[in-house]
């Protein structure tokens, strides 16, 4: 995925795409001609970024007799787009079909460490012209503007369905045993990027780690590589052949070292906050020292949390987070009431709130196995660390009283 920038570079881009695209204009009419066009399906090996985690997919077309080599990426965006940052977290995200000189697509993921695959698709010369139709089509101003799905409808997606409505006939993909969710393919590619998979743990709801089929996992480039590897084309009149020609890798760059990332796990973060709550509770208790200012900082941190998941949980559109259990637990509640509570903790005074609190992680806590959502284990420290501290205020304010 990229954002474009209209420098000086990226017009001289424009400018040969133009002519590229002038080129192969109308060459769909002309099957006989077809017959040359190579069309492949581009997969991209993940970059560093949060939002090239996950890789990438394009099409590749190339037109030897006219010279003309392109990639059609449904994968386009730019973060200066007005309200990027707001609707991107709503899940009203734009996303645009771009197409640019393989030249250019090839030396952006070379320069990023990345390798891409090709694959060049068994495709008929009639299925060839119609495809390069379909694109032309898809990449009029007019429509060329999409409205980005990340688990439905994003540049993997589109590329697919773009190859089978070109297609005689349907695309038989290879029929798979394992269960598997949303969830699992996911961290399949924050392996290795914990403070990634954290955050996007919080934000994802049940609906994330229910059983899909092979055809909703699509939505990662690389199982879609796998599949496309595997189908097979079932035509109209009955016969099959395979949906893929050939494989091969066309950009393969040295490995990078990988990015030097925050030193501690979310997990030892967590615990390490378990225990401080543990020594704050202790000091408060037994020596009767007044640490409010530890609760300031750990409840608005909960409350600004739950902001996050709440936001996604009522107002935003993308797919799974209206379903998050850990609405229970993190919610704006502690810091709205926060002024209050650091009033009562000062002067010592009984606070209904920690008493609800400590029941409502309690609860959280014994019946987390009853709870239909695979939820991060690092939850668990932070969701204790909040019961030691509502339980210490119950126990303070009681032994002072």
């Amino acid at each position: 995925m990229s954002a474009w920038r209209l420098d000086a570079g990226t017009m001289k881009k424009l400018l040969t795409l133009i002519i590229l695209l002038w080129g192969c204009w109308g060459l769909s009419a002309r099957a006989a001609e077809a017959d040359s066009i190579r069309v492949s399906l581009m997969t991209c090996s993940p970059g560093s970024e949060i939002y090239a985690l996950f890789g990438h997919t394009a099409i590749r077309v190339e037109i030897p007799s006219r010279q003309v080599d392109c990639v059609f990426n449904y994968g386009m965006f730019s973060f200066n787009t007005p309200n990027f940052i707001l609707r991107f977290v709503t899940g009203e995200t734009d996303y645009q079909l771009g197409v640019m000189p393989y030249g250019y697509f090839e030396y952006e993921y070379a320069e990023r460490g990345s390798y891409v695959v090709q694959q060049e698709l068994n495709l008929k010369p009639d299925e060839k012209a119609r495809l390069l139709h379909i694109l032309q089509t898809n990449y009029l101003p007019a429509n060329r503007t999409y409205r980005y799905n990340y688990f439905y409808d994003n540049c993997t997606t589109r590329a697919r369905d773009k190859i089978e409505e070109s297609i005689d006939g349907d695309v038989i993909y290879p029929v798979g045993s394992e269960v598997v969710t949303f969830r699992q393919i996911v961290h399949r590619y924050t392996d290795g990027h914990p403070w990634s998979e954290f955050g996007i743990d919080l934000c994802l709801g049940a609906e994330a780690d229910r059983a899909i089929d092979i055809r909703a996992q699509m939505f990662a480039p690389f199982v879609m590589m796998a599949e496309a590897d595997g189908a097979k084309i079932r035509q109209t009149d009955g016969a099959e052949r395979p949906l893929v020609k050939s494989t091969r890798r066309v950009v393969d760059p040295p490995a990078r070292p990988a990015e030097k990332e925050f030193p501690l796990s979310p997990m030892t973060c967590a615990c390490l906050l378990l225990a401080l709550s543990l020594i704050v509770s202790w000091a408060e208790w037994r020596r009767g020292l007044s640490v409010w200012w530890f609760d300031l900082v750990l409840f608005a941190l909960q409350g600004l949390a739950g902001c996050v998941v709440a936001f996604l949980f009522f107002f935003s559109v993308h797919p799974t987070v209206g379903s998050n259990y850990l609405l229970i637990i993190l919610n704006p509640i502690p810091l709205f009431y926060l002024p209050w509570m650091i009033r009562k903790a000062v002067k010592r005074q009984k606070d209904g709130y920690h008493m609800g609190s400590a029941a409502v992680l309690t609860l959280f806590i014994v019946f987390w196995w009853l709870i239909p959502q695979k939820i991060s284990p690092v939850i668990l420290p932070l969701a204790l660390s909040l019961l030691v501290r509502s339980v210490t205020r119950l126990l303070v304010t009681r032994k002072t009283a």
